[in-house]
């Protein structure tokens, strides 16, 4: 089996790093646009087998799609990074190009290939995907409700001194600041985290959930990898290991939630050949609102995309 991550920058190459830990693949491919970057980060992380204990062999190449030929899944990383002060909004006009012409050559070498993007802003970089590869919704899907959730679950371990491994949560919603963290649905082993910790602490951990992404630009003065790379590499264990785990995943909606023609994070069903089913949950009146809201703010960055006339 061989898996692709596109994009060598900090959050594919710790994708491709985890990948290879986990011996998802016998094959991890690492390509970027730039010269040596793929082939150097790749052989650094092979000099780390005999260390961590893997097999699986990674190879870096330098835009070179024939290497990429037969890849069971391929992860998107590809764009520019966010820097302080910009909003996903402002990457659209120079992403969208970006992955439109990645996977079209994807598309190219790996007609079946289950496609994972995590480019953003990833809720339209998705949409950009599926329109260029002409594959079945199911098969085209954004990683950033796992990524999102794991900063929500991280915060709430913070605030009970707990593991977070006990924190059991959901979020809905685009992966930006309107995102829709449900607390109602959230449990500290199997305790309502309603129960643990007091109104005003959640809003705060919601707050800063929400704009936890910007955060990290802040401080670091570009996008995490960490993390990102990571919840990357579990959805891609979900696939290759058909372990039909219930994630958060930006997944084409067409009437779930009542919203049509739109990619947003929602409950899903993952396993081999991609979303097996969409989960629709009860939502009061405040979540519905909220989600909706998430969903205008969606929209119009699509509007940014529809005005460029790419497709």
């Amino acid at each position: 089996m061989k898996i692709t991550v596109i994009g060598a920058g900090n959050v594919g190459a710790t994708c491709a790093n985890v990948l290879a830990q986990k011996e998802l693949a016998n094959q991890v491919v690492l390509l970027d646009i730039a010269e040596g970057v793929a082939e150097g980060k790749s052989l650094d992380i092979w000099q780390t087998s005999s260390v961590t204990n893997f097999d699986s062999r990674i190879i870096g190449v330098t835009n070179d799609y024939l290497a990429t030929k037969g890849s069971s899944v391929v992860v998107i990383t590809s764009g520019v990074p966010r820097k302080p002060g910009m909003s996903r909004g402002d990457l659209i006009s120079t992403n969208a190009k970006i992955v439109k012409d990645v996977t079209e050559k994807v598309v190219k070498y790996s007609p079946t290939a289950i496609i994972v993007v995590v480019s953003n802003p990833l809720d339209v970089m998705t949409y950009v995907a599926y329109l260029s590869a002409h594959k079945k919704p199911c098969e085209v899907f954004g990683m950033a409700g796992i990524l999102d959730s794991a900063r929500y679950k991280a915060f709430i371990a913070d605030a009970l001194d707990v593991s977070p491994r006990d924190v059991s949560a959901l979020l809905l919603g685009g992966h930006g600041n309107s995102m829709v963290p449900l607390v109602r649905y959230t449990s500290v082993g199997g305790i309502p985290v309603t129960q643990l910790l007091d109104k005003s602490v959640l809003d705060k951990i919601v707050d800063r959930t929400r704009n936890g992404g910007g955060e990290l630009v802040k401080l670091m003065g570009t996008s995490a990898w960490y993390a990102p790379g990571a919840a990357a590499a579990m959805m891609v264990e979900a696939i290759v290991r058909d372990q039909r785990r219930i994630l958060p995943v930006c997944a084409y909606l067409n009437g779930q939630y009542g919203l049509s023609d739109i990619y947003m994070g929602v409950p899903v069903k993952l396993g081999k050949r991609g979303i097996i089913d969409i989960i629709e949950i009860d939502l009061n009146d405040e979540e519905r609102g909220m989600l909706n809201d998430s969903a205008k703010e969606v929209t119009d960055l699509m509007k940014e995309l529809d005005s460029m006339k790419l497709f």
